[in-house]
C-alpha cells in the first residue's frame, strides 16, 4: 500500500546537517515569512520557483521540530496560508504557487504528514491545536477549492489516509487528547472522501487502500463511529432514490445530512453507499484483533478492554441501517429532532461548526480573514445516527478504560454500585450516539412506526447483512470470548428478530436463513447457567410479532420461548435484567409474545414438539411433547404475571389475554374437541374441526362430582374471576385505567358459558358491589372524573352480571345487596348505615355525581324490568300498530287516553279490548312509555283467579259436599238417600233466588292473595274511633236482623219472588277502574301541577294539541338500550381505493370463505328491526354486501346492548357514517320522494345506531403490509368532520388458522386501551366473533365515559318525556278531571 510506505517524502535536505544547524536555519527563515502573514497587502518575498522549493525544504524540516516552540506554529501558519491558493488569490502567496497551485499543494500535503508522525509531545495541547489547524485548512481546501485536479484530489486523500494511519495505527497513545485527535482526523477523512465522490470519484485502488487501512484501524472507536455516521447519511439519501419519496424518511441531524454533497449525482449515490458499506469488513472479525500480538502488556489490556465497545458500536450501526431499510427507524425524542424542520436539500454547514473542539486555546493567525477560526467549534449534540429500537448502547464512559457490566454464569443480580460507569473523563459527544445517563438501562425501547409496505424483502436484507449478523450473533459460542462481548451479540440477535418479524404476507424466506435464525434463537433463549441476560432480553424485546407473521416452523420455538417468559415474567424484580433493559418494556414485550402463544395449544393440540439440542449448551439431547401439554404452563405464567405486574398498560394486556383464554377454552370444550387423539393421528398434526357442529356443554365437578382439572374451562373461569375480584379490591382500586379494564373483563366473563356454582357468581357480584362502595366512600378531595367513570363502569358490569345470571336475584341477600348499592348511587348513602330507617320521600338525595345517579337508575331498571326477561324486553308497537294488530278501526286512535305517572311514565289507555269481547271481564289495553322503553299490556278485571273457572270450582265443591253427605247418612236406605240427594240438588238450583232461603250450599269462592289487600276492620282505625264505629255497626246489624225477622214472628205469609241474576254490565270505565285500583284518583295525587313544589303524581295529557303524535313518535324512536354500530370491510391483497374494497362484498367469490364465517358469528340478519331466518338464506350469493343497511344488517342484541354490523357495498360509505341527526334529516327530506315508507323507516332504524363522536371500522385484511394503504380518508371524505375520528380493527388471517389483531386509532387518552382485543394479540375463529363484539361494546362505552354529551339511553328518553309533559300537560281542575273519567274520549 502506497500510503503505508515509509516517510521518504517527508525528509528535508536539512536533515543532512546537525540538528542545531537545521533548527537555526528554520528559525531564521520562518521568522521573516511570518512577518507578512498578518498583513494581506504584504507581497511575498519569494518570486521564483527555486526560492519556493528551497523554502519548502526548510518548512518541511520545521514541522518535525518540537511543537512547544513558536517555529512549528509559524510553519503551520505558512503552509495553511499557501493551501488557500486554490480557494482565493492573495498577494501574500508566492507567485509560483499562484500560477500552478495544484503541483505545489500536492507537495505541501506530502510534507504536512511530518506533523502527524509519532513524537514525544504528541499529547500536548499546543500540538493538538496545530493538528486541528491543519485539518481545518485541508477541509476548507476540499470544500472551497475550485480548480483541483485529479492528482490533487488523490494527494489530498493520500494525505488523510497517511495521517490517520499515523494517528490510529497501533500502538496508539493513551489519553483523552489522543482520542479527540482520532475523532477529528477520521471525521475529516470521511468528509473529504465524500466530497471527492461528487467532484472526482476515487479510483478503485484508492477504495481498496481505504478498505485495507480500515481493517487496521478497527481497534479504534473513532473509525467505527465515523464509518457508521457516513453510511447512515448515505442511506438517508439512498432510500428515497430506491423506494420512492413515500418511503419513511431516515431522520438524521443536519450536520450528518450535510456530509453528503448536494451535487452528488443520484447514479453515484448507490455506488458510493455500497463501497462505504464494505469499507468495514465483517464486524465479527473484530474479535480476531483480541488475539493479535501487541507491543506491550499494557497495550494488550487497553485494547482488549475497548474492543467489546467497538464491536457493539459496529453492530449498532448495522442495526440502524437495517431499521432504515425496513422503515422502522425509531422516533427519537431528543432535542436533535428539532433540527429537522425541512425535507428539502439541507444547507451545507461549515466545517468549523462540525469539527470537534480539542479543548485547547489556539492563538489566532494573522491571516484570520482568509482562514476560518480554529478551536472554536460549537458543541454537537445528537450528531450521530438515531439510536435504533431495542438496541444496546454503552454508558457514558471512556471506552478504553472501563469494561461492560459483568455477570457470572449463575445469573446473579448485578451490583448497582459497580454497574454505574464513570463519567468523569468521558470524551465529548461529537459525532457519536447520545449515550444514556448512568442510571438508564442499556436496552432502550423507543417508539417505532410499523414497517413500510414498500420495504425490501427479508432475503434481500439478509443477502446484505445476514452473514455479519449471524456471525455476530454466534460469536460468543464460536470464539469463546468473555461475557463483555454480549452487548454486540445481543444487538445482532435483536436486529435479526426485527428482520424476520417484518416479513411480508406470503413472502418466502430461504430455508438456510430460517434454520440459522432458529438456531440463533435456541441458543440465545437458553435458561441455564450459561444464559446471557442481554441476549435474552434483546430477543424478547424484538420478537413481539414472531409468532404471528407466518414463519415456517416457528411453533418449534414455543418451548424455548415459554421457558424464557417464565424467567422474565414470574420474577417480581428480575435484577439480572435491570441493568440491561427497562423492565416495564421488557415485560410488555414478553406479555405480547405470551398473547400470541396462548391459542397455539388448542389450535394444534396434537402436534409433537421435537427439538434437538447440542449437548454443548443443553443438558438434554431431545425435548419432546405435544403442544397441548404446554397449556398448563401457559396458564400458570398468565396467572402468575397478573399477580406480579405493577405497570398499568401491561396489566391491561394481561386482562385482555385472560378473557381470550377463558372464552377460547370454553368454546373449544363445548364443541367436543377435548377428546383423546385417535390412534391413526398419532405423530401427525390434527386440525380442530370448525365450530358449530356441536352444542354440548362441558362436564364440571359441580354436576358430576369429579375433581376439576386445573386447565378445564370451569376451573379456569373460577380462578380468573377470583383473582380479578381480589386484585380489584386490593391492588387496582386506586388505578382508574386498570379498574376499567378489569370491570370490562369481568363483564365479559359473565357471558362465557360455563357451569359453575351459584356461590361463585354471587361472590363476583358482591365484589363489584364492594368496589362501588369503596369508590363512592372515598374522601371528596379524591373525587374526580376518572373516579366517577370507574363507578359508572362498575354499575355497567353489575348490570351485565344481573342480566346474564338472573337467578342470583332469587337469593334474598344478593337482592338486598344490589338494592343497597342502587340506593347508594341514587342518594349517596345506604339505609342500613343509618340509625333510623327513613322512607324515600323524606330522605335527602345527595348522589356522588349525576353520572353515578344515572348509572344507578339503569341498574334499578335491570333489576325490576330486564333481568330474567330478555329477549322479551318490549316491542315496537305504537298506537297505530296496536290498532292494526287488534283489528280495530282507525277511529279508535282518538279513543286513547294519555296520562303521566310520577312525571316519568306516559301511559296510553285504550278501553276497547283486543279480539272478541268478554262481557264478564272489563278489559284495558295500556301502552307504557318510560325511560327504560315502551311496553304493551292488556289488562282484565277478573273476580276469580284465572287458573280455575267457576264451573270447575262448583263441581269440586259439589263432590266434596256429596262425600260429606254420604258419610252422614250411613245406615239409611236407598230411597231415603235418593230423596235427600234430590232435595239437595233442588236447593242448589234455587240457592240465591229467594231472599228468605238460606243457602248453605252456595259455592264459596276460595281465598286468594288479593283478598288480603283489604285489611281487617280493627286494623283500619285507631282504637277510640274503632270502638265507636264498631258500636254503630253492631246497632245497624241488630236493627236489620229485627226487620228481617218480623214476617216470621207475625206469621204473615206473602208472595215470594224468585231472584234472578241481573244482566251483566257491558259498559265499564276501565281506565277509571285501573287508575282507582292503583290509588291514583285521590285528591293528593291530583294536586294541581302549579301548586306546591312536588309535581302531581297523575297528570293527563291533551292529545288533541298539534305535534303530540310527532313527539310520541320521536320518543318511540329513541332506543331503550345502548345502540352501537360497526362497519365491516374486506380488503384483498394490493387494493388501494375505497371502490375496490367495497366492491369485494358484492359476490361470494370475491371474499374468503372464512370472512363469511366471521360475519355469521357476529349476529343475526335483521330487516327493519325484525329478525329473519338463517344467515345463509339471507346471504345468498352475496359476499356480505346484502348487509349494507339498505334492507338488512347483522344485528347482535342482548339485554343491555344492540350492535348493528353494516357491510358497505357501495363507494358512498359516508352516507352511513353520518350522525343520527343528519340521517334523520336526510330521511325526512327523501320521504316525499319515496313511494313507500319502508325506506324511511329503514333509514331511521339504522341511523339510531350511528354515533357522531366516533366510528369503528373492522377491516378483514389479507396482506398485513396493506394496512398503511387503507383509504380511511377517502371513506370519510364526505363527512363533515375535519379530522376523521375512527378506530380501526384490522383482522389478518394467518396460515395457522389463527387471526392477528392490529389496532389503529387515537391513543392519546389514558383510557384508550380497550379490551379484550389489543394490538398484537392472536385469536382463534372460535372466539373471534365474541371478542369483536365485546371490543365494540367496550369501545363505545369508553367513549361515552369520556364524552358527557352522550347520555345514557334512559336519560335521553327521560328528557323527551319531560318535554312532552311540559308541552301537552293538561291544566284541568280536579272536578273537570273526574268528570272526564266518566265520559268517553
Amino acid at each position: 500500500m502506497e500510503p503505508l510506505r515509509g516517510g521518504r517524502d517527508y525528509l528535508s535536505v536539512l536533515r543532512c546537517f546537525p540538528p542545531s544547524v537545521g533548527r537555526d536555519v528554520t528559525v531564521a527563515v520562518v521568522k521573516h515569512l511570518g512577518v507578512g502573514l498578518g498583513n494581506p497587502n504584504t507581497r511575498s518575498l519569494l518570486h521564483t520557483d527555486r526560492q519556493v522549493k528551497w523554502t519548502m525544504e526548510v518548512l518541511c524540516y520545521g514541522l518535525t521540530l518540537p511543537s512547544d516552540g513558536e517555529t512549528v506554529k509559524l510553519c503551520v501558519d505558512v503552509y495553511t496560508d499557501w493551501l488557500m491558493a486554490l480557494v482565493s488569490l492573495s498577494e501574500a502567496v508566492p507567485p509560483p504557487i499562484s500560477r500552478d497551485p495544484n503541483r505545489y499543494i500536492q507537495k505541501i500535503l506530502r510534507q504536512l504528514c511530518s506533523l502527524f508522525l509519532p513524537r514525544s509531545d504528541q499529547v500536548s495541547p499546543h500540538y493538538l491545536s496545530l493538528c486541528q489547524q491543519v485539518l481545518c485548512a485541508v477541509q476548507s481546501l476540499a470544500t472551497e477549492g475550485t480548480v483541483m485536479t485529479r492528482d490533487t484530489w488523490e494527494s489530498l486523500l493520500h494525505f488523510l489516509l497517511r495521517i490517520n494511519h499515523a494517528v490510529l495505527a497501533p500502538p496508539t497513545a493513551p489519553g483523552v487528547a489522543s482520542e479527540q485527535l482520532s475523532d477529528a482526523s477520521m471525521a475529516v477523512l470521511f468528509e473529504v472522501w465524500l466530497l471527492s465522490c461528487s467532484q472526482c470519484f476515487p479510483s478503485r485502488s484508492m477504495w481498496q487502500t481505504f478498505r485495507q487501512m480500515m481493517s487496521s484501524w478497527i481497534h479504534n472507536l473513532a473509525a467505527v463511529e465515523q464509518w457508521s455516521r457516513a453510511v447512515t447519511a448515505l442511506t438517508s439519501r439512498l432510500l428515497p432514490l430506491t423506494f420512492g419519496l413515500t418511503f419513511p424518511r431516515l431522520k438524521i441531524p443536519d450536520e450528518d445530512v450535510a456530509l453528503i454533497p448536494a451535487d452528488l449525482k443520484d447514479e453515484r449515490v448507490s455506488l458510493t453507499w455500497f463501497r462505504f458499506l464494505h469499507l468495514l469488513s465483517n464486524p465479527a472479525d473484530i474479535s480476531v484483533v483480541v488475539g493479535s500480538p501487541a507491543s506491550s502488556q499494557e497495550e494488550v489490556l487497553r485494547r482488549d478492554s475497548r474492543m467489546p465497545s467497538i464491536y457493539f458500536r459496529a453492530m449498532r450501526g448495522i442495526s440502524t441501517l437495517v431499521d432504515a431499510f425496513l422503515g422502522v427507524t425509531p422516533i427519537n425524542q431528543e432535542p436533535t429532532e428539532q433540527l429537522l424542520p425541512h425535507a428539502g436539500q439541507p444547507t451545507r454547514i461549515h466545517f468549523r461548526d462540525r469539527l470537534p473542539s480539542l479543548s485547547v486555546a489556539v492563538t489566532r493567525s494573522p491571516f484570520k480573514d482568509r482562514l476560518p477560526p480554529y478551536g472554536l467549534s460549537r458543541p454537537r449534540s445528537g450528531s450521530a445516527p438515531p439510536t435504533p429500537v431495542n438496541i444496546l448502547s454503552r454508558p457514558n464512559a471512556p471506552p478504553y478504560s472501563t469494561s461492560p457490566p459483568k455477570y457470572n454464569g449463575q445469573l446473579k443480580p448485578v451490583n448497582k454500585a459497580t454497574s454505574k460507569p464513570s463519567i468523569s473523563s468521558s470524551p465529548p459527544h461529537w459525532k457519536s450516539s447520545p449515550h444514556p445517563s448512568s442510571t438508564s438501562p442499556l436496552l432502550c425501547s423507543l417508539p417505532r412506526p410499523p414497517p413500510s409496505p414498500n420495504r425490501c424483502s427479508v432475503d434481500s436484507l439478509l443477502h446484505l447483512f445476514g452473514s455479519w449478523l449471524f456471525d455476530a450473533a454466534l460469536i460468543h459460542k464460536q470464539s469463546g470470548l468473555p461475557d463483555g462481548w454480549a452487548d454486540g451479540r445481543a444487538e445482532a440477535c435483536g436486529t435479526l428478530c426485527r428482520i424476520f418479524t417484518c416479513k411480508k404476507t406470503d413472502e418466502e424466506i430461504l430455508s438456510v436463513y430460517l434454520s440459522r435464525f432458529y438456531l440463533t434463537l435456541l441458543q440465545g433463549l437458553q435458561v441455564s447457567p450459561e444464559t446471557c441476560p442481554p441476549v435474552l432480553a434483546s430477543i424478547l424485546l424484538n420478537s413481539a410479532a414472531l409468532f404471528c407473521c407466518d414463519l415456517r416452523g416457528s411453533i418449534l420455538l414455543l418451548p424455548s420461548f415459554l421457558s424464557a417468559l417464565e424467567t422474565v415474567l414470574l420474577d417480581r424484580e428480575p435484577l439480572r435484567f435491570k441493568c440491561y433493559a427497562n423492565l416495564v418494556d421488557l415485560r410488555r414485550s414478553s406479555i405480547i409474545i405470551l398473547l400470541s402463544l396462548l391459542p397455539l395449544p388448542l389450535q394444534f393440540p396434537f402436534v409433537q414438539s421435537e427439538v434437538l439440542f447440542n449437548g454443548e449448551f443443553s443438558g438434554e439431547d431431545v425435548t419432546t411433547g405435544s403442544i397441548l401439554s404446554l397449556k398448563p404452563r401457559l396458564i400458570t405464567v398468565l396467572i402468575g404475571v397478573l399477580r406480579l405486574e405493577t405497570d398499568s398498560s401491561n396489566t391491561q394486556l394481561i386482562l385482555a389475554a385472560m378473557l381470550n383464554l377463558v372464552q377460547d377454552s370454553a368454546v373449544f370444550e363445548a364443541a367436543g374437541q377435548t377428546q383423546q387423539e385417535p390412534a391413526s393421528q398419532l405423530g401427525g398434526a390434527h386440525r380442530p374441526s370448525r365450530i358449530g357442529g356441536s352444542s354440548g356443554t362441558s362436564a364440571t365437578s359441580w354436576a358430576t362430582g369429579r375433581p376439576i382439572q386445573s386447565d378445564t374451562p370451569t376451573s379456569l373461569w373460577v380462578k380468573v374471576v377470583q383473582l380479578l375480584t381480589q386484585r380489584l379490591a386490593i391492588q387496582w382500586k386506586n388505578n382508574s385505567a386498570v379498574c376499567l379494564s378489569a370491570l370490562e373483563v369481568l363483564g365479559g366473563l359473565a357471558k362465557v358459558e360455563v357451569r359453575v356454582e351459584a356461590a361463585e357468581r354471587r361472590q363476583a357480584i358482591a365484589s363489584v358491589c364492594s368496589c362501588i362502595v369503596f369508590q363512592c366512600s372515598r374522601p371528596p378531595p379524591l373525587h374526580s372524573r376518572d373516579l366517577h367513570s370507574v363507578i359508572v363502569a362498575a354499575f355497567s358490569c353489575l348490570n351485565v352480571w344481573l342480566t346474564q345470571h338472573p337467578t342470583v336475584l332469587d337469593e334474598q341477600d344478593c337482592l338486598s345487596e344490589v338494592l343497597e348499592i342502587v340506593e347508594l348511587g341514587l342518594s349517596g348513602s345506604k339505609s342500613r348505615q343509618e340509625e333510623d330507617v327513613r322512607s324515600k320521600e323524606t330522605k335527602e338525595l345527595n348522589p356522588t355525581s349525576q353520572r353515578v345517579k344515572e348509572a344507578a337508575e339503569e341498574t334499578l331498571s335491570c333489576v325490576m324490568q330486564v333481568s330474567g326477561v330478555f329477549p322479551f324486553l318490549g316491542n315496537l308497537l305504537d298506537e297505530a300498530a296496536l290498532i292494526n294488530f287488534c283489528g280495530l278501526s282507525n277511529s279508535s286512535l282518538k279513543k286513547f287516553r294519555y296520562f303521566v305517572l310520577e312525571s316519568s311514565v306516559i301511559v296510553a289507555m285504550l278501553e276497547q279490548p283486543p279480539g272478541p269481547k268478554d262481557p264478564s271481564c272489563p278489559s284495558l289495553t295500556v301502552l307504557i312509555r318510560g325511560p327504560t322503553g315502551c311496553r304493551t299490556w292488556t289488562l282484565q278485571l277478573r273476580l276469580q283467579p284465572r287458573e280455575g273457572s267457576v264451573h270447575t270450582q262448583e263441581l269440586e265443591f259439589s263432590q266434596q259436599r256429596q262425600e260429606v253427605g254420604t258419610r252422614a247418612m250411613v245406615g239409611s236406605d236407598d230411597s231415603s238417600q235418593q230423596q235427600t240427594l234430590k232435595c239437595r240438588d233442588r236447593a242448589q238450583q234455587d240457592s240465591g233466588n229467594r231472599c228468605g232461603v238460606r243457602t248453605p250450599s252456595f259455592p264459596v269462592v276460595p281465598s286468594v292473595k288479593a283478598d288480603l289487600s283489604i285489611p281487617p276492620l280493627h286494623e283500619t282505625f285507631p282504637e277510640m274511633v274503632q270502638q265507636q264505629q264498631l258500636e254503630c255497626l253492631k246497632a245497624m246489624f241488630n236493627r236489620q236482623q229485627q226487620v228481617e225477622a218480623q214476617p216470621r214472628l207475625g206469621g204473615l205469609s206473602g208472595v215470594t219472588k224468585t231472584c234472578r241474576m241481573p244482566p251483566p254490565v257491558t259498559n265499564f270505565q276501565t281506565a277509571r277502574l285501573f287508575l282507582s285500583h292503583l290509588g291514583l284518583l285521590t285528591p293528593e295525587t291530583l294536586k294541581n301541577p302549579g301548586i306546591g313544589t312536588v309535581p302531581a303524581q297523575l297528570v293527563s295529557l291533551d292529545s288533541s294539541l298539534p305535534g303530540f303524535s310527532g313527539d310520541l313518535s320521536r320518543l318511540d324512536r329513541l332506543p331503550s338500550r345502548r345502540r352501537d354500530s360497526a362497519f365491516i370491510f374486506c380488503m384483498r391483497a394490493g387494493q388501494r381505493t375505497a371502490a375496490e374494497i367495497v366492491s369485494n362484498v358484492t359476490s361470494g367469490h370475491s371474499v374468503p370463505a372464512h370472512f363469511l364465517d366471521f360475519l355469521s358469528s357476529l349476529g343475526q340478519p335483521v330487516a327493519l328491526g325484525h329478525r329473519l331466518g338463517k344467515f345463509s338464506a339471507v346471504l345468498g350469493n352475496s359476499g356480505g354486501g346484502v348487509f349494507n343497511g339498505d334492507k338488512y344488517v347483522l344485528m347482535y342484541a342482548e339485554a343491555l346492548t344492540e350492535i348493528a354490523f353494516i357491510v358497505p357495498s357501495s363507494p358512498h360509505v359516508s352516507d352511513w357514517l353520518k350522525s343520527q341527526e343528519e340521517a334523520e334529516i336526510h330521511s325526512e327530506l327523501s320521504q316525499d320522494q319515496s313511494p313507500r315508507g319502508e325506506d324511511v323507516k329503514s333509514a331511521r332504524f339504522i341511523s339510531s345506531f350511528i354515533r357522531s363522536d366516533s366510528k369503528l371500522l373492522i377491516i378483514w385484511i389479507e396482506h398485513l403490509q396493506d394496512i398503511e394503504s387503507f383509504p380511511l380518508t377517502e371513506l370519510l371524505s364526505e363527512t363533515k368532520e375535519e379530522t376523521p375520528s375512527a378506530q380501526l380493527i384490522f383482522i389478518h388471517p394467518l396460515k395457522t388458522g389463527l387471526y392477528r389483531i392490529c389496532l389503529h386509532g387515537n391513543s392519546t387518552s389514558k383510557f384508550s386501551l380497550v379490551v379484550p382485543l389489543v394490538g398484537g394479540s392472536v385469536v382463534s375463529l372460535r372466539s373471534l366473533g365474541f371478542l369483536v363484539r365485546e371490543t365494540v361494546i367496550n369501545f363505545f362505552h369508553r367513549r361515552q365515559l369520556e364524552n358527557d354529551s352522550t347520555p345514557l339511553p334512559h336519560v335521553k328518553r327521560k328528557h323527551v318525556i319531560s318535554d312532552i309533559i311540559e308541552r301537552y300537560g293538561s291544566r284541568r281542575s280536579e272536578p273537570t278531571f273526574y268528570s272526564a273519567m266518566f265520559q268517553d274520549p
